[in-house]
């Protein structure tokens, strides 16, 4: 278990999960929860390679906050097929206070964590991480 600076712990699949995505791509997504009960971070859902950006942004709820990452993969004007992990950090204006609190207090140390991020994208609503967005941050 990995000590943030706010007390917060990362619990070891987090980062093992991540290396999978990354090194393996056997995931497209992860979505990380922060159990306030026992201030650790935890993994609340994996993606399938063949899922997509919707169901991604359908795995965030609406008024909780969470982490995120993705594995987007795009093809550029060269025609070339290339690969970057987002780093989504999910905080809905709806979510409580403390949570929105908590969240933003822990995030750095644990991106940190998870080695191999290329682009962080900070939402409070649905349109702010938009695949046109995610696209224009990618290229």
């Amino acid at each position: 278990m990995a000590n943030s600076a706010s007390g917060m712990a990362v619990h070891d699949d987090c980062k093992l999960k991540f290396l999978e995505l990354k090194a393996k791509r056997n995931f497209r997504f992860i979505v990380f929860k922060i159990d306030e009960k026992i201030q650790q971070v935890a993994i609340e859902k994996l993606g399938d390679p063949n899922e997509t950006y919707d169901d991604f942004t359908a795995s965030l709820p609406a008024d909780e906050c969470r982490y995120a990452v993705y594995d987007f993969d795009f093809t550029t004007e060269e025609n070339c097929q290339k690969s970057k992990i987002f780093f989504v950090a999910w905080s809905p204006d709806t979510a409580r206070v403390r949570s929105k609190m908590l969240y933003a207090s822990s995030k750095d140390r644990f991106k940190r964590e998870l080695d191999g991020i290329q682009i962080e994208l900070q939402a409070t609503d649905p349109s702010e991480m938009s695949m046109d967005i995610i696209k224009a941050r990618a290229i």
